[in-house]
This record gives C-alpha cells, structure tokens and sequence, in this order.
C-alpha cells in the first residue's frame, strides 16, 4: 500500500476504537492491531516513515488493504484483536517462544484418580498443575505427594461394576502400603476423594485445609488408641510442614494475586509472572515473546497476561503491574502499587525479569564467541541482504565471451561459506547467438534450476547474479518461470560501485566495504569470474588446435577428437612419432598425418 493510496482512504477512516488488519493481495492476513483511535493510529503508519522499524516498513509495503471492526471499547478492541490472532496467527504479530515442552502434574478425569507427570495437556476434564520449568522439583513434589497420601499408580478401569464383579486384585503396591487397595473395594471412593481434593489444595497453595486434614486424621486414630497409624499421620504432616516452610511467604495481608513485569530488548520482550496463593509464591515463569513491528511493553502485557493466566489456571481477582494495561477481564482488579508490600512483590518479579534479560545476553555473547568464523560471516550476510534462512548454500553466475564467439557460462558453488569446487558447473551456450548478455544469463539460469529441479537436489539459499539490473532480471525471468522465485534469495552485483541489486528494486545496496559478508559476495563473484574465463580459453584452445588438426587432408572431426584425447595436444604429437600416433588412429590415418607435418616442415603447407 503506498502513500497515494493511504491519502485516498484517510477521509474516510473513522475515530472510533476497533481493530484493523492489514492483508496482502492473496486476502493473507499479515497484522491485526487494536486502537483507540483507528484514524489517528492508521494515520501513523504512512506518516514519519523514517523513523519506522524496517519490519513494518515492509508490512505496509507488502500490504495490499486495510479491513477494520469498530468496537464500542478499548477493551473490547483488546478482546477482538486476541481472538482474531489466535485464528489467522499473523506473521507480523508477537509471536510466543516455548523453547521446550514443560512438565505438568495430571490428576486424571477418571474413577480414583491417578496422579502423575505429563508433558502434554489433553482436554479431557482432568486437572493440570504447572507448567513446571524445573522436572526435579515436579519429581520431588510428585514423591512427597505419594509419601502423603497413598493412591493407585495402575491403568485399570475401577468402575463401580469393575470392582463389584471382583474382576481385580490387589497388587506389590498394596502390600508395601502404597496404595489402599480401591480395586478390591478395600477403600471407599469418598475416602480416596478427599485425598485427592488434599492434594489439590495443596497444590494451589492452599496449605491450611491439608494441615488441618492431618491433624484431624492424627487426632481420630489418637482416640481410638491406634498410636502407630497415629505416628505414620504425624511423620506425613512434619514433611508436609517443611515443605511449606520452603514456600516464599510474601505477606499476610496478601492473599490471591498474579504478578507481571516486563524487560525488553530490541528483537525480544520477556514477561515474568509470579503466582501468589494465600501469601504464598507457589509458581513462577519468565515468557520470552518475538517482538514485531512497534509494539510497546503495555501492549505486550496487555497481549501475553490472559495467555499466562490460562496456562496457570489462575482465578486471582488482582494483577499487579508496572503500567496500566487494559485488561479484558471486568473481574479482574489491575493495581500499579507505589508502596507496600505489593510494590515489594512487584520489585521481585522485575528482578528476576532483568535477571532473566542479562541471562540471555550472556548467553547469546557466549555462543557469538564459540561461532566459527563462517557461521559469522553467513550470519552478517543473511542480515546484511534481510534474509530469512542463513545462505549456508549460495551459488553465483557468470558469462564469458570474446566478441560474441566462443559463449560460456559458469555456476560457482558456496557451502559453509567455502567453495565447493566439486559442485562447480560451466556451460556451453545452445540457445543464444551472438553477443547478448542477458539471453545467456537467462538460459543458464533455467538449465541449472530445472536440473536440480528434475534431480530432486536442494536449492540455495542464495543465488549471485554478477551484473546489473539487465542480467538479474534475465535470471528473475527463468526462476519465475521454474517456479521457484519465491523459495531463493536472488541478487545481483555491479562491479563499478560494488551495487548489491534485488529485483523490482531500482535502488541499490550498498554494503560497507569492509563487511566481511560483502568480501565473501566478492569471493564469489571473482571465483565465477576466473572459472567462466579459464573454460572459455580452453574452448577456444581446444577449438583452434581441433581447426588445425581438421585441415589435414583425410583427417575428420571425430579423428581429431581421438588425437587430442590421446597426446593432449599438437606439439606432443609432433614429438612422439608415427608409431604411437598409428596405436592411437590407425595405420591409414596416421600415414596422413605423418605426411601433413613433413610438409609443413619443408614448407609445401
């Protein structure tokens, strides 16, 4: 969408909240934003465009029109834009990183309900504790529930039939006092339930219903003089007790809060999110986010806080915050403390984001230090030229001519930042006469493409046109023609000015001259060069030493072949004798020969 094109919808855009979306011309959705005033944020899209990150300087550019849904609040501006992000997942939306698949506690939906670890969430009804960012302390959790409370670590089916008709058996587990033996009917499923809302509440935090639980079932075994069972009660609540005594008490004012902050860099934003049940850290998680286009950290809350908060199963009716941030959750209470013990708490979670943040800079620091010097350089490239994947495989074109005679072409091949001279490729040209460039650029092009096309080989990353516009459009005509334009990166290099061409652009790139992704496009470059032209002089050698064999009177084409195959060329002919030439020719032939250079060398020739 150009800037003509934004001067003729202006007028009739609106001031009211909504949400807009950006489409390119196939209807793909490319961003969806929200606004509470669509004409004034629209509006700066097209205006200040230097300033402007390139990302969405490319957006705009690649954006054909505009659809917007007016709304009647901010708010309900924030609720669309999430849904309709979840549904098209733009590509120039903030997009979540998972690095990995985190634990969950599962109680299962289920008759006697088994507890155990999982990695993946089913929707089936069960319950979901976590995600836990460290497997050990899920594992140790998991144990201390199991020394707790006793339950069924088996798959059977304990339905209320199953168990009367007797079709199971107590197991190991039930004889090591494990489990209590529901399969059998020994334990009632009302006993088991309670166990399993103890567990629950001990999981939310709720430490003082599972305290309590224990101290009544200590007591009731008390009275009736069952001391041992009573003792086995009070081990299981000193291990409860201390595992509650390593829960992080924030305060005793402070009951069910959720709390954010946000540390952000230029590529990268990073939330953390802190889980507080009755004054207790029970859960904490640092969300890393793709950022895009201009998106400020409110927005970025604002985005990332329901996503959070349904992943944890939060009900907290308060989040604390640095900023205000529109949520669309009317019950929630959004509370930016100035003091106290919630500004404490606040102050927490922005520790351990920054913490986080200079984590990922020592880290991304550390593995710049242990990249080789071709991953470097590859990675200054893919910037340099804003490609997507790194050109770990580039490949480069030249041709060669001497006044129109003798047309060759050469494909230099790149791997690792290295020549790969195995892959290298020339060409003679079929098609073309005469001297004309850009027609020879363009039938080699096709032929290399349409090869590895036929032979089911990988394409480069990147492909060198060396010239100019002329001879990168020649190429852009056969990959368009292949198919395949939209799968490479395809440049073209001037010589005079070192100019980087991309097609459709007039204007060019200039990379700095002491770039070493630019010495590498060089290399490149000056390596098709030397290739193109040694080809080219052997095909005139070999040409002019096959005329002089050809006038021989008797002598054809084919013979002449034989003979520079044989001695590699006239001289060493000369040289070895009539013999050796009649073992490699013929008798016949050879006496022509031998005939023609006694001539020659007395002149008569």
């Amino acid at each position: 969408m150009t800037n003509d094109d934004y001067k003729i919808l202006l007028h009739n855009w609106p001031h009211d909240p909504g949400v807009y979306r950006f489409l390119d011309a196939e209807d793909r959705v490319l961003y969806v934003g929200k606004a509470k005033n669509l004409k004034n944020r629209l509006s700066s899209y097209f205006s200040n465009t230097k300033d402007m990150v390139y990302k969405t300087r490319v957006m705009v550019k690649h954006a054909s029109r505009i659809e917007m849904t007016l709304v009647d609040s901010e708010v309900d501006a924030l609720l669309l834009e999430s849904t309709l992000i979840k549904r098209f997942q733009p590509p120039y939306n903030v997009m979540l990183k998972d690095g990995k698949s985190y634990t969950y506690l599962c109680i299962k939906n289920e008759p006697f309900p088994r507890v155990f670890l999982t990695r993946r969430v089913i929707r089936d009804g069960s319950s979901y504790f976590g995600p836990y960012t460290s497997k050990q302390r899920v594992e140790t959790i998991l144990g201390l529930i199991r020394q707790l409370f006793p339950l069924r670590t088996c798959n059977l089916s304990l339905t209320d039939e199953n168990i009367s008709k007797g079709k199971f058996k107590v197991c190991l587990e039930y004889h090591i006092k494990n489990c209590q033996g529901p399969c059998e009917g020994l334990e009632t499923a009302a006993s088991y339930g309670e166990k399993i809302e103890q567990i629950k509440n001990m999981l939310r935090g709720n430490f003082g219903p599972v305290k309590r639980h224990f101290q009544q079932l200590m007591a009731h075994h008390a009275e009736r003089m069952e001391f041992e069972k009573a003792q086995q009660i009070k081990d299981r609540l000193l291990a409860f007790e201390d595992y509650q005594g390593k829960s992080t008490v924030v305060s005793t004012t402070i009951r069910d809060v959720d709390v954010f902050s946000i540390a952000s860099d230029e590529k990268n934003a990073y939330v953390n999110y802190i889980k507080v049940v009755n004054g207790a850290i029970i859960n904490t998680w640092t969300q890393e986010m793709v950022k895009n286009l201009d998106d400020d950290e409110a927005d970025l809350l604002a985005f990332v806080i329901p996503e959070i908060r349904e992943r944890f199963n939060s009900i907290a009716s308060e989040i604390i915050v640095p900023m205000d941030v529109p949520v669309a959750d009317t019950t929630v209470t959004v509370t930016v403390p100035k003091i106290g013990d919630k500004k404490k708490l606040l102050e927490l979670s922005e520790k351990n984001v920054h913490f986080f943040l200079l984590q990922k800079r020592k880290e991304e620091a550390s593995a710049a230090g242990k990249q080789t010097s071709a991953e470097r350089i590859l990675r200054t490239l893919q910037s340099d030229l804003q490609m997507a994947d790194v050109p770990l495989h580039l490949e480069c074109f030249d041709n060669s001519n001497m006044q129109g005679s003798y047309p060759v072409s050469s494909c230099v091949v790149f791997r690792n930042a290295k020549p790969s001279k195995s892959d290298y490729r020339h060409y003679n040209v079929k098609t073309v006469v005469g001297p004309n460039d850009f027609a020879t650029m363009e039938e080699v092009v096709f032929r290399r493409y349409k090869r590895l096309l036929a032979e089911g080989q990988s394409l480069p990353q990147l492909i060198i046109i060396d010239g100019g516009k002329g001879q990168l459009s020649a190429a852009v005509k056969s990959l368009e023609a292949l198919g395949i334009l939209d799968k490479v990166v395809v440049v073209g290099i001037a010589k005079r000015l070192e100019e980087i061409f991309f097609p459709g652009d007039s204007v060019p790139l200039y990379i700095n001259k002491k770039s070493e992704s630019l010495k590498l496009i060089q290399q490149a470059r000056n390596e098709a060069h030397r290739f193109a032209i040694t080809f080219h002089r052997n095909q005139r050698s070999k040409d002019f030493t096959k005329t002089e064999l050809e006038d021989i009177p008797g002598i054809g084409s084919k013979t002449a072949d034989k003979l520079l195959k044989h001695f590699g060329s006239v001289k060493k002919m000369r040289e070895a004798g009539p013999e050796e030439i009649e073992k490699a020719i013929g008798k016949g032939a050879a006496e022509k020969v031998a005939k023609y250079f006694r001539a020659e060398e007395v002149g008569e020739v």
